[in-house]
C-alpha cells in the first residue's frame, strides 16, 4: 500500500505515463528497442529522483512490448524479437481484414498476462530475497558465474560469440583503480580512466549509437506495405478462443522470465506451438491467421518480460538486454539490486512494483483507442529519427562530466557495437560482464579469504556445488545433445 501511495503521486504518475507513451512509440518504430531507448535516456535522467526514474524506465520497458505488436500485425515488421511469432499469424489476420481483432487480442492479452505476472512478482520476489540473504561469497560468485554463462549462451547466436562478448565486458570492468590494492589497472596513463569506465557511457555507445549507426549503414531501404486498419474490437468467438490462450501463455512465460536463462523468444514459440496443437481451428494457422496464434505469444511475451524483474531485483542478475541496462541505471544511483534491496530501498522497490499495475492500465487505455495514432509514427522519415537519437546520446553523455574524452570514447564504443552487430555478436553480455565483473571479482576474493586461499571452498558448500553443476550443464549439455541427436530425415535419404 505504501508503494501504491508513492507511485500514485502526481509526479510519479506523470513519469509512468511518459514512460508508457515513449515505450509504446519505441515498440511501434522498427529498429529501436527498449534497451536503446533506456540507454539513450539514462544520462538525461541522472538528476531525477531514483524512484521516479525507475518507474519511467519500467514504463518504457513494458510499453515497448505492447507497441511491438502493432508493427508486427500491420507491417509484418517485428519491432522486438519477442514479437516475431506474433507477426506470423497477426499479419495473416490483417491481410484478411481482421487487423482490429488481432490488435485487440494482443493488447488485452498483454494486460492480462502483465497483471498476473506482476502479482507473481509481488508475492515471490520477497520470498526469493529472504532466501538469497543466506548465501555467502562462494554461492554469490557461482551465481554470477551462472549469470555469465546463461546470458552468454542464450542471448548470442552461438555460445562462443556470447562468451567473447562477455570477456570484452569483463575486460572493460577491470579498467580503473583496484578497490582492494589501490593500483591503477589498464588505464594507459589516461587520467579520465582512473575512475573506471562509466556504465551509462558504455550502454549508450553500444545500444543507442551502435544500433543507430548499424541501421544507417546496413539496414535495407525496403518499404513495407501496410495492411488496412479495421475497427479494434473482438467478437464473442474471438473472446472464447483468446481467454484460454492468454492464461496458458501467461504461465508458460513467467518461468522463463524468472530464470537466468530467460528471455521472451522461447516462451513465445512454445506458446505458439501449444496453441497450434490445442486449437480446434488448425486450418487457420498459416493461412487466414488464427487469433490464438496472436493471443498466446503476446501474453507469453509480456509475462516473461514482467517476470524478469524477479531475478533483477532479488539477485541483481539481468536476463535480457533491457534489464542489463536497468541494472546499470540502479548502480548509477548508488543502488545495488540484490537480496538487501528490499530492506535498504524498500520504498523504491514497492513503488516500482505498484507502478507496474498502474502502467498496465495506462497501456491498455493508450493502445486500444489510439492505435491509429501510433501507426502514423511509421511515417516519420528514418534520417531525422536516427539523427535525433545520436544528438540525444551525444548531449546526454557530454552532460555527465562535460568531457570531450567521453565523446571520443562514446563513438569508439559505438563503432564496436556496429562491428558486433555486423558479425552477430550479442551486446548484452558486454554490459552484464562490465557491471557484474567487479562484483564477481570481489566475491571471489572474499570466498578465497574465507577458504584461506584454497579453491576448494567452492566445493564445500552444497548450494555452490549445485550452481557449479548447472554452469557445466549449460555449457556442455547442448553440445552433448547435438552430438547424440540421430541424423535428420534428409541426411538418411542422402546416405541411402
Amino acid at each position: 500500500m505504501q508503494g501504491f501511495a508513492t507511485a500514485g503521486t502526481p509526479v510519479n504518475l506523470l513519469w509512468a505515463l511518459v514512460g508508457c507513451t515513449i515505450g509504446t512509440a519505441v515498440g511501434v518504430l522498427p529498429g529501436i528497442g527498449p534497451a536503446t531507448a533506456v540507454a539513450m535516456l539514462l544520462p538525461i535522467t541522472l538528476k531525477v529522483d531514483p524512484t521516479a526514474s525507475m518507474i519511467f524506465f519500467a514504463g518504457i520497458y513494458y510499453g515497448a512490448m505492447y507497441g511491438g505488436s502493432t508493427t508486427s500485425i500491420l507491417l509484418n515488421t517485428p519491432g522486438e524479437s519477442g514479437s516475431m511469432v506474433t507477426a506470423m499469424e497477426g499479419n495473416k489476420m490483417a491481410k484478411n481484414g481482421r487487423a482490429g481483432a488481432a490488435l485487440a487480442t494482443a493488447a488485452i492479452g498483454s494486460f492480462v498476462a502483465g497483471t498476473i505476472a506482476t502479482i507473481v512478482v509481488t508475492f515471490c520476489a520477497p520470498f526469493v530475497a529472504n532466501y538469497a540473504v543466506k548465501l555467502g561469497p562462494p554461492e554469490y560468485f557461482m551465481l554470477m558465474l551462472l549469470a555469465f554463462t546463461t546470458v552468454s549462451a542464450v542471448l548470442g547466436k552461438s555460445t562462443l560469440r556470447g562468451l567473447t562478448a562477455l570477456f570484452v565486458g569483463l575486460a572493460l570492468g577491470l579498467v580503473g583503480i583496484d578497490q582492494i590494492t589501490g593500483v591503477a589497472r589498464y588505464t594507459g596513463g589516461v587520467p579520465e580512466l582512473m575512475d573506471g569506465l562509466e556504465v551509462v557511457l558504455i550502454a549508450v555507445g553500444l545500444f543507442a549509437v551502435g544500433e543507430t549507426l548499424y541501421n544507417v549503414l546496413y539496414e535495407g531501404r525496403s518499404v513495407e506495405t501496410q495492411n488496412r486498419m479495421s475497427r479494434v474490437h473482438m467478437t464473442r468467438d474471438d473472446w472464447r478462443r483468446s481467454v484460454p490462450a492468454w492464461l496458458r501463455a501467461t504461465f508458460i512465460g513467467i518461468p522463463f522470465g524468472t530464470i537466468p536463462a530467460g528471455g521472451s523468444e522461447i516462451p513465445t514459440f512454445l506458446s505458439y506451438a501449444t496453441e497450434k496443437k490445442l486449437s480446434d481451428h488448425k486450418e487457420e494457422f498459416g493461412t487466414t491467421g488464427a487469433i490464438e496464434g496472436v493471443a498466446g505469444p503476446e501474453a507469453a511475451n509480456n509475462a516473461a518480460i514482467t517476470a524478469t524483474l524477479i531475478p533483477l531485483l532479488t539477485l541483481g542478475i539481468p536476463t535480457s538486454n533491457t534489464t542489463a541496462i536497468l541494472l546499470g541505471a540502479f548502480q548509477n544511483y548508488g543502488i545495488q539490486p540484490g537480496p538487501q534491496l528490499f530492506d535498504t530501498n524498500g520504498a523504491l522497490v514497492w513503488a516500482l512494483i505498484a507502478s507496474l499495475y498502474i502502467g498496465n492500465v495506462m497501456l491498455l487505455v493508450l493502445n486500444l483507442p489510439l492505435v491509429g495514432l501510433w501507426v502514423k509514427l511509421l511515417k516519420i522519415p528514418k534520417a531525422p529519427l536516427y539523427a535525433g537519437i545520436l544528438i540525444f546520446a551525444t548531449v546526454g553523455v557530454y552532460g555527465m562530466r562535460q568531457s570531450a574524452f567521453d565523446l571520443v570514447l562514446l563513438y569508439a564504443i559505438g563503432l564496436l557495437g556496429v562491428v558486433m552487430r555486423r558479425f552477430d555478436f550479442p551486446t548484452a553480455p558486454v554490459v552484464v560482464g562490465m557491471i557484474l565483473g567487479p562484483l564477481a571479482e570481489a566475491q571471489m576474493r572474499n570466498a578465497l579469504s574465507i577458504g584461506e586461499g584454497h579453491w576448494g571452498i567452492f566445493l564445500q558448500r552444497p548450494v555452490s556445488v549445485a550452481l557449479l553443476v548447472i554452469v557445466v550443464g549449460v555449457l556442455v549439455l547442448p553440445r552433448l545433445m547435438r552430438w547424440l541427436r540421430p541424423p535428420t530425415e534428409p541426411d538418411v535419404v542422402t546416405r541411402a
